[in-house]
């Protein structure tokens, strides 16, 4: 089996080698060329690809795949929307182009609002921003009848190596909302679901990854910051917006267990 993931990065990267000690191969892209050797160095098959609304750089043969995954993050602050949408739809194309039958594309739980409420994969996704608006319009594209199967993973804010949650607010004061509930996940299960839908052919789905422990803001960021010794951040002791997301697809459809179930017993200094 090949697996070709489009974006490279952080997440893209871990779940390549991943999959490598599984057997598979791994065909990687880059936007940039200075990234091409940290990739093959890492024994991954890279690539150059470039998609913007009306251009395309990249080589055929990273379309020979069986699944292809889609990690590419729009650059929401730099004003990057309806041309985000434009280069999926590049995208899309060129699925078709290769056909491609089975494709992950990695989205956000950020397609729901903080409406003060609890959600699920059946919940309509209600953004109150920008980005979340983006997102869920970019999900319909590949949620349209294609000539190929998509999954759609929603991931929750994301730590794990290299994004320690104890940096996030260190030493910050009079942060808002301390008493509203995190949604996150850690980069082991992101890796650990991506795996299990490859491998249990999971295609046609959408799926919520995020841990289903969620504690206050407050606690959760005071314990992060004390655990990788950071200066401790100063919450506001109130509770505005906030959400809970839920999976009821994980467990059931993949019989997926997380492997961080409970916060307090990660390291994150490991």
């Amino acid at each position: 089996m090949t697996v070709s993931i489009l974006g490279c990065g952080w997440y893209g990267k871990a779940l390549a080698k991943a999959l490598m000690e599984n057997g598979i191969s791994v065909k990687g892209s880059t936007t940039s060329v200075e990234n091409l050797e940290n990739l093959s160095n890492n024994g991954i098959i890279s690539y150059q690809i470039k998609f913007g609304s009306a251009f395309e750089v990249f080589n055929p043969a990273f379309f020979e795949c069986d699944v292809l995954v889609i990690s590419i993050i729009p650059k929401f602050r730099s004003g990057e929307g309806q041309d985000y949408h434009l280069k999926l739809k590049h995208i899309i194309e060129v699925i078709s182009r290769y056909k491609i039958k089975k494709v992950i594309y990695i989205s956000s739980t950020g397609v729901y609002g903080d409406r003060n409420n609890e959600v699920n994969e059946l919940t309509d996704p209600e953004p109150d921003g920008e980005s979340g608006l983006f997102l869920a319009e970019a999900e319909k594209l590949f949620q349209r009848e294609n000539p190929f199967k998509t999954t759609i993973i929603r991931f929750a804010g994301l730590v794990g190596p290299g994004r320690h949650p104890g940096r996030f607010f260190a030493g910050k004061e009079n942060i808002p909302n301390g008493k509203s509930l995190v949604n996150l996940i850690h980069l082991d299960d992101c890796i650990g679901i991506t795996s299990a839908i490859i491998k249990q052919d999971a295609f046609g789905y959408l799926f919520n990854a995020c841990s289903p422990d969620h504690p206050a803001k407050a606690d959760f960021y005071i314990h992060a910051a004390q655990q990788g010794e950071f200066v401790l951040p100063q919450f506001i002791d109130e509770l505005n917006g906030w959400k809970i997301v839920n999976s009821i697809f994980v467990p059931t459809i993949l019989a997926y267990q997380f492997k961080v179930a409970n916060w307090e017993d990660c390291d994150f200094n490991t």
